[in-house]
């Protein structure tokens, strides 16, 4: 099943609770929440404080990506703050296998990303210890940025790792492929055929008409 995990990083803040339950009304399956701390990545945005605000509010699985240096730092205040799953990036962790052990050793499952000018052969000793690998089709830390159209070669490498670590082993238990950044309802069908099955969309569904745009995503995310 395919998955839209709309980010909170485009919302109004000021309607944040309200936009939230809409994009939840309108069948989305999950929540981005993005966080920056202005070193692994230029910009700043919110942490756990927000995080918790927003847990106490919805039901919604909440898909936390952390754009931060060493975020094994600050693993366990976000699963007290009510993170379903936690990315952290591979450039980011002096000890990847370590960060997401620490992830999964905390009770949430753990995704690991790569930004745009890293190989995707990095991945491969990851993907059996992962429940999702986030590809960046912008280089991370701003909204509104232009999907790079290397992305697909990356997601078709990736789905081609998949078949020879996995084969058939797995069935659909399969780390979740997740792509974020300048997706749009103009391209998104194909990131979706290249091999994604959970999309990242921001300013696409929370600016103009948040229930027409997520509509619009979920009904060809539907297939």
């Amino acid at each position: 099943m395919n998955w839209l995990s709309p980010s909170i990083l485009a919302a109004d803040f000021n309607r944040l609770g309200e936009q939230i339950q809409c994009v939840r009304d309108c069948g989305a399956q999950a929540l981005h929440f993005d966080v920056m701390d202005g070193l692994f990545v230029p910009s700043i945005s919110f942490g756990m404080p927000v995080l918790a605000s927003i847990r106490k509010e919805t039901d919604m699985f909440l898909d936390v990506h952390l754009m931060i240096r060493e975020p094994s730092r600050y693993i366990a205040e976000f699963v007290k703050s009510g993170a379903d799953l936690i990315t952290v990036h591979y450039e980011a962790c002096t000890d990847v296998m370590q960060t997401v052990g620490l992830i999964r050793d905390a009770g949430v499952k753990a995704g690991l990303s790569i930004r745009p000018d890293t190989p995707v052969s990095v991945l491969r000793p990851f993907l059996t210890k992962v429940d999702l690998i986030l590809i960046m089709s912008v280089n991370p830390g701003f909204g509104g940025q232009t999907f790079m159209e290397g992305t697909y070669d990356k997601l078709r490498e990736l789905r081609n790792m998949y078949s020879e670590v996995f084969g058939k082993a797995y069935g659909d238990e399969l780390p979740r492929v997740e792509v974020d950044g300048g997706i749009y309802l103009s391209n998104v069908a194909d990131v979706l055929g290249a091999g994604a099955d959970t999309i990242v969309a921001g300013s696409a569904v929370f600016h103009g008409d948040i229930d027409a745009n997520t509509k619009a995503f979920l009904e060809i995310l539907a297939g």
